[in-house]
């Protein structure tokens, strides 16, 4: 069984409370997912984010390939973290942790993803050729479109990693 992990560490000149109010509205996900997946929330996000909430989605992984993906919100520690796992989708595995902390620029948000692909060795093979550039490309679109919308810390480098584990 092959696992992946994904980190990603950015700092904005915001405060903790403004970047969990943001980051705890399921419905901001969309705003900071690239237009070509074609994101669209169906149901379970018409609160504020609690232990226990399921949403569904549809995206497009790749060109023309829609699928729904369903995750549950296992875990919260109000304005500190959060924890999604998927229930439903595209992939065998995916947890994703969401840290806030407070850094003397700012906040600094960091996403811990463990996943792992379905289908055994040609997933495996999908990963180089697929995810892992799929993923590298959200996660730029959001480190982009956060820093759009709360600023830029000068000097501050944002560190993206995706490994085998």
């Amino acid at each position: 069984m092959q696992l992946y992990q994904l980190q990603s560490k950015q700092v904005f000149p915001i405060s903790q409370q403004e970047a969990w109010e943001f980051l705890s509205d399921p419905k901001n996900l969309a705003v900071i997912t690239p237009p070509h997946m074609g994101f669209h929330i169906l149901a379970g996000a018409d609160r504020p984010m609690f232990q226990g909430q399921v949403i569904q989605y549809i995206v497009k992984p790749f060109p023309m390939v829609s699928t729904k993906w369903v995750t549950e919100i296992t875990h919260v520690k109000e304005g500190e973290y959060f924890v999604d796992e998927q229930r439903f989708g595209p992939y065998a595995l995916w947890h994703h942790k969401h840290f806030l902390k407070e850094v003397p620029e700012g906040v600094e948000m960091e996403d811990i993803i463990d996943y792992k692909l379905p289908f055994g060795f040609l997933g495996k093979l999908t990963h180089p050729l697929l995810v892992k550039g799929q993923l590298q490309k959200i996660f730029e679109f959001r480190e982009k479109k956060l820093a759009d919308l709360f600023g830029k810390v000068d000097g501050k480098e944002n560190y993206l990693s995706i490994r085998k584990i």
